[in-house]
């Protein structure tokens, strides 16, 4: 694959594995001039779709973003475990120099927004459009704004996979 073809598709969201590439070594580069090219590069690609990947954000792995980076937004501060799936319009924002650090495996759902100094646990589920400003215990699911922690993913909940734990309905009654 020539050099224009790989940048395009990196843009497009079709190459994420690229794009994290030229993340990596924009990270990892120890000279002024070199690191202002891959940034310029990355800046390029990610601006193509509106996404923005902030130059310090620490990324563990790949996470997996599939619509690519559209709307994606991650702050310099920002701490990111592995395997976290990241949907379109997501927000990991920061107030006053302090991110979200996000644990592993964690989903987090389009249009979510994450801000401030708070911790996020591991096997975290994050609805769609949910506003999330406090910390997190690991294996929560948290929809909604405020965010209503709906379960919690115990030992004793895998060894029972009959029905969710902690999901019954808030209706009253006939």
């Amino acid at each position: 694959m020539r050099f224009r073809e790989f940048f395009t598709a990196c843009s497009k969201g079709d190459q994420m594995a690229g794009f994290w590439l030229l993340y990596r070594l924009q990270n990892r580069s120890e000279h002024k001039l070199t690191r202002d090219f891959w940034t310029f590069l990355l800046n390029r690609s990610a601006r193509r779709h509106g996404g923005y990947v902030g130059p310090g954000a620490a990324i563990a792995g790949e996470p997996v973003l599939p619509h690519g980076l559209h709307g994606v937004y991650i702050s310099r501060f920002a701490v990111i475990g592995t395997g976290c799936r990241i949907y379109q319009n997501v927000t990991i924002g920061e107030v006053n120099g302090r991110a979200p650090v996000i644990g592993d495996d964690c989903l987090i759902g389009a249009g979510a927004v994450l801000v401030g100094n708070i911790r996020i646990g591991n096997h975290v589920k994050i609805g769609a459009g949910a506003v999330i400003r406090q910390d997190l215990p690991d294996g929560c699911t948290a929809v909604a704004q405020p965010p209503r922690i709906l379960e919690r993913e115990t030992a004793d909940d895998e060894n029972d996979k009959s029905g969710l734990a902690g999901n019954k309905s808030e209706r009253p009654g006939p």
